[in-house]
């Protein structure tokens, strides 16, 4: 079986948040089998910064449905959104 990375998008709910603890919160909430490889950070708009982390899933039914819940249930999180799915 072989492995699948997703780069998704976590929208925090206030800009006050800090993004240093919730990229922690995020690893923490990984699903087993799941693991980041990176982070990005884009601006999106009044000081609002959004968390794009590489996650490695196993390909298997169910994708990222597991990673995505996971990071939905954190309190800081307002949304979150797959934006690119490809095989490795």
């Amino acid at each position: 079986m072989g492995k699948v990375a997703a780069a998704i998008k976590v929208m925090p709910n206030s800009p006050e948040i800090d993004l240093d603890e919730l990229q922690e919160k995020l690893e923490q909430s990984l699903p087993e089998g799941a693991k980041i490889n990176g982070f990005e950070r884009e601006e999106v708009a009044f000081g609002l910064v959004a968390l794009l982390p590489t996650v490695l899933v196993p390909d298997e039914a169910g994708g990222t449905e597991a990673v995505e819940e996971a990071f939905s249930e954190l309190d800081e999180v307002e949304s979150v959104s797959v934006e690119n799915v490809g095989r490795i």
